[in-house]
């Protein structure tokens, strides 16, 4: 069974980009979209009929109650908001770093919705489908194995949207912290839960 995304913004199948160690992502395993309150009603009515197995909404809370998600009910949704309440930065337009910096529990948090998932696809979205998305996805990417070029080229494909940024991001994440895999480990995501990560995502 499918689901069809193409309602939203910005929504793509990350399956197929190559890891560094001649794997892929599974076809299906990870969708990245915009949010999901102009899905048709069948769309809808297939992920609950089991094409999904997780959906996990970045937004934040004033920003679910304006355009609540149709599976707010359902038990595969998970509103899991990235950032913190009131943003103690000022977002720069040629990176993410602070956003890794700032809002590491969140961000962790947000993580291990997706490791202890069900067997099935996720779906991980924002409002747009583009800053909050794209950073957890390049995590979930990188922890999988694909390399940071390859993760800016799929992030350049957001409409608006440049491979330069998260190309600084993913250089901050190596220089500052080591890597994804200690990154997340600061953000309380221990060993076995980036493991499953690694499980669900690759083929």
């Amino acid at each position: 069974m499918s689901l069809d995304w193409s309602a939203c913004r910005n929504a793509r199948d990350l399956g197929g980009l190559p890891t560094t160690d001649g794997g892929r992502i599974r076809p299906g395993a990870l969708w990245r979209t915009g949010h999901h309150d102009r899905l048709p009603v069948a769309a809808v009515q297939a992920a609950r009929d089991g094409a999904v197995s997780r959906v996990v909404d970045l937004r934040w809370s004033w920003e679910v109650e304006g355009r609540p998600s149709p599976f707010a009910a359902d038990p595969v949704y998970r509103h899991v908001p990235m950032l913190n309440d009131v943003l103690d930065y000022v977002p720069p337009p040629d990176t993410y770093a602070p956003m890794l910096d700032h809002n590491r529990e969140r961000i962790g948090t947000a993580v291990r919705a997706v490791a202890e998932a069900p067997p099935g696809p996720v779906v991980v979205h924002c409002h747009a489908g583009r800053d909050r998305t794209g950073v957890l996805v390049a995590l979930l990417l990188r922890l999988a194995g694909v390399d940071n070029g390859l993760i800016a080229d799929d992030y350049a494909r957001t409409e608006g949207c440049s491979s330069q940024p998260m190309l600084h991001t993913l250089a901050h994440l190596e220089e500052r912290y080591g890597g994804v895999e200690p990154y997340l480990l600061q953000t309380g995501t221990e060993l076995v839960m980036q493991q499953a990560v690694r499980s669900r995502l690759r083929e």
